[in-house]
């Protein structure tokens, strides 16, 4: 029964979260509307601030709450870079490993014991190219994160190479939206329309799209090179 005390400590908080609408007091409107009481916050409690937004980043990600988005653009808001791009890696990574960590402990032998043949086949071909697929999926936004951080979990994916591809992989997408939040001062003074189509335009799904394909080459190598072989 222990094994499944995270897990469940983390749904019941998630539902707690879901019924107290947490995810609406961070939206694009909540961040205009208090910015100017958040900077002054941070000017004066920069470190207090740092590790609170740490920590935010981090809760949000293993309660799987909808407002990555928003909170990676107050980051780049309040904080300047590296800082901002340094404190979402480290807070959406932590959290990622918690729910990572719960799923495999409540779940992973579970699974494992009741496994069919492909099941076992498509944890077998993951790992063989675990750090390609992880980053492939980490860098293509269609991907829903929480899902993202639980499939490795119940693939039995190495837990260092889920670390370090989660870190890796997500930088891409961090540095464009904390960016995009660094310039939110000209967004509320001007009273411009804010739409996540103005931070995920063509250019930059194109971007991050051709990078995760690139990151693909090594497998489709490999795979190359084995039908040769045969």
């Amino acid at each position: 029964m222990k094994k499944w005390i995270p897990i469940i400590v983390i749904v019941i908080l998630m539902i707690a979260a879901y019924f107290l609408g947490i995810a609406d007091y961070f939206t694009f409107e909540q961040i205009q509307k208090h910015h100017m009481t958040l900077t002054q916050y941070v000017f004066e409690n920069f470190y207090l601030m740092s590790g609170l937004f740490i920590l935010m980043y981090l809760v949000s990600t293993a309660l799987s709450l909808p407002i990555g988005i928003y909170l990676s653009l107050l980051g780049g808001f309040l904080f300047a870079q590296p800082f901002s791009t340094i404190y979402v890696v480290i807070g959406a990574t932590t959290g990622a490993s918690i729910l990572f960590w719960a799923a495999r402990t409540a779940l992973g032998d579970s699974l494992r014991e009741k496994a069919s043949p492909f099941l076992s086949k498509m944890e077998s071909g993951f790992n063989e190219n675990a750090a390609s697929y992880m980053l492939f999926l980490r860098l293509i936004p269609a991907f829903p994160f929480w899902l993202v951080n639980l499939a490795p979990a119940l693939l039995r994916v190495p837990y260092l190479t889920y670390l370090w591809t989660t870190a890796v992989g997500i930088l891409p997408g961090v540095i464009v939206f904390t960016q995009f939040g660094a310039g939110l001062d000209a967004v509320f003074e001007g009273n411009q329309e804010f739409s996540i189509d103005n931070i995920l335009n063509r250019d930059i799904k194109i971007a991050l799209v051709a990078l995760a394909i690139f990151v693909l080459i090594p497998v489709v190598v490999k795979k190359f090179r084995k039908k040769s072989n045969a």
